[in-house]
C-alpha cells in the first residue's frame, strides 16, 4: 500500500514591533550598556542604573564575560540593530564612560566626577516615587546650555539627540512622558550634569483637594454636608 506524501505547510511571522522611527523614518535608536575592566561594587551599580535609565530600547540583562572584547559586542550590534554602545570603565582616579555611536564612531568620553544611584535617591526621599511601570516608554531628553558654537558640544548635542527615539509633540500621550533625562552645561566648569528624573502630571491652578480627587478619581464622601461647595472649600 502507497503512502501518502506529507504536505509542508509554510507559516509566516509577524512583525511585532518596527525598528524604524515613524516620525523621521530614521533606524530606532537601540543600545548596549557594558563595562570594561573591573568594576568597583558601586560603579558595578551604576552600570545597571544606566541600563534602566535607556529602557526600554536596551538589553537590561546583558550577559558579559571577560573573553569578550570591545569588537564582539561591535560585531552582533549590527545585526540586532544597536545604534549606541555606553561603556562604564574605572581606574584608580575615577571613573569614565565612554558614549560610541556604531558601527564606526564618533565616540565621546567623558571623566565622573560625582554620582548617586537609584537606590541613594530612593533612602534621601521621604516618599519615595513608585518607579512600577515608567521604564516601559523611553525618556524626554532636555539639553541645556548647549548653545554654545564650540564644536564638542555641538557634537555632544547631536549624540544625545539620537540615542532616544524622536517624539511628535502634537500626538505623543502625556500618559507615556514619565521619564526626563536632562544635561546641563556648566559653561564656567565645563562639566555636564547628567540627570534622570521621574515626572508626573498635574493639574494646575486648583486646590490640593481637588487635585487629589483628579488624580485618585475616587467618589469623595459627601456625607453631612449639604452642597459639594463646601467639600470644596473644606
Amino acid at each position: 500500500m502507497g503512502r501518502s506524501r506529507r504536505k509542508k505547510k509554510h507559516t509566516q511571522g509577524k512583525i511585532v514591533q518596527s525598528d524604524v522611527q515613524h516620525i523621521t523614518g530614521d533606524k530606532l535608536p537601540k543600545s548596549f550598556v557594558i563595562s570594561r575592566g573591573k568594576l568597583p561594587p558601586p560603579v558595578r551599580q551604576l552600570q545597571l542604573d544606566l541600563r534602566k535609565l535607556m529602557l526600554p530600547h536596551t538589553a537590561l540583562n546583558l550577559k558579559e564575560k571577560k573573553k569578550n572584547t570591545l569588537k564582539d559586542f561591535v560585531h552582533v550590534a549590527g545585526p540586532l540593530g544597536v545604534t549606541h554602545l555606553l561603556i562604564i570603565s574605572s581606574t584608580e582616579n575615577a571613573p569614565y564612560l565612554r558614549v560610541a555611536r556604531c558601527p564606526h564612531g564618533p565616540t565621546l568620553t567623558f571623566k565622573i566626577h560625582e554620582y548617586s544611584l537609584m537606590a541613594d535617591i530612593a533612602r534621601s526621599q521621604s516618599r519615595p516615587m513608585s518607579t512600577v511601570g515608567i521604564f516601559k516608554n523611553p525618556p524626554l531628553i532636555v539639553l541645556a546650555g548647549f548653545g554654545s558654537q564650540e564644536q564638542q558640544l555641538k557634537l555632544i548635542t547631536v549624540m544625545f539627540q539620537n540615542i532616544f527615539p524622536v517624539i511628535d509633540v502634537n500626538t505623543v500621550k502625556l500618559s507615556s512622558c514619565q521619564r526626563v533625562v536632562l544635561l546641563s552645561y556648566n559653561k564656567d566648569t565645563k562639566q555636564i550634569d547628567f540627570r534622570h528624573y521621574s515626572i508626573t502630571l498635574q493639574p494646575l491652578g486648583v486646590s490640593r483637594r481637588i487635585r487629589k480627587f483628579v488624580q485618585n478619581r475616587q467618589v469623595p464622601d459627601l456625607r453631612g454636608l449639604n452642597d459639594a461647595k463646601l467639600w470644596i472649600r473644606k
